[in-house]
Parts: structure tokens; sequence; C-alpha cells
């Protein structure tokens, strides 16, 4: 009975653990995934209009990260332009930023795609990002939006 319990809370303690964003200032050269070379980045402001031409590709932008889920940091979004944003996922699930990099300027290397995101999706990225039910319960229809699929990214400034 003892070695189930001891069992019990080694597991759930790993999984509480895990569950946290990672810690960290977000500083200037910090990098997160694989290491990216800051050298041919474009702004992201250009990356609608390449995918009109393109379904997907593979690319070095640099942009604002504007969001970063306070669950784990599994996910950002990034400031287009002024209307638009892009979500970012990190390659295999295999990285995560901290809720510091909020606000900074990043660069960040994978693939861009244009994606129909369904509504129990885009909910799920609500309640990660702690919307109010209202919020939540008001998301009816699915959205078109840029991917990013990330290699690596780098914090810039």
């Amino acid at each position: 009975m003892k070695k189930m319990l001891f069992t019990f809370l080694f597991v759930t303690s790993v999984f509480i653990i895990n569950a946290q964003p990672p810690d960290g200032d977000a500083k200037p050269g910090d990098f997160y995934g694989v290491q990216v070379d800051p050298d041919g980045a474009i702004d992201i402001a250009k990356i609608p209009a390449m995918l009109a031409n393109k379904e997907s590709f593979d690319t070095k932008v640099k942009a604002k990260i504007i969001d970063v889920c306070p669950k784990k940091g599994c996910w950002l979004k990034l400031q287009v332009d002024d209307g638009t944003t892009a979500l970012v996922k990190m390659k295999d699930y295999g990285f995560f930023l901290p809720l510091a990099a909020k606000g900074k300027t990043v660069i960040l290397e994978g693939e861009v795609k244009m994606k129909n995101t369904s509504v129990e999706e885009l909910k799920h990225y609500a309640e990660d990002a702690k919307k109010s039910k209202a919020e939540i319960d008001a998301i009816t229809k699915p959205e078109k939006e840029i991917r990013f699929t990330a290699k690596g990214i780098m914090i810039l400034e």
C-alpha cells in the first residue's frame, strides 16, 4: 500500500512540475528549441502575402510576442499587423517559452501555413489563456489563421 501511495505521489508531482512554463527572464540572446541565427529573418508582416502563393513553407521571421500560454508556455500569439495575429506551436511539443517572453521581439524559425482552426480548438486556447466563460462561449465559428510550427525561437529584444 505504501508503495502504491508513493508511486501515485511521485507521478502526480512530476505531472504538476511539467505542467508549468519554464522559468526564466527571456533575455536577449536566449533561445528555445534549436538555436536560431537571426540573419535573413523577414518581418512577419510579409507572411500573409507570401501565403497567398504557397500552401506552406519554411521561413525565419522577426515578430513581437503578444501572448504566451499561461499554463505551460506551449503556444504563442504573434502580432502580424494591426489586425492580424499568428499562432505558434512548438515542433513535436519539444520546448516551451517562459511567460516573461510576452512583449518580447523574437526570431522564429519553422514552418508557416494557413489553417482552419476548429471551434473546439479555439475554445481550448481561450481556456488556456484564462478567458472568461462569456468570452469562451462567444466562440462559435472556426477561424482561418496563420499557424507556425517553431523549430527554434531566439529572444531578440
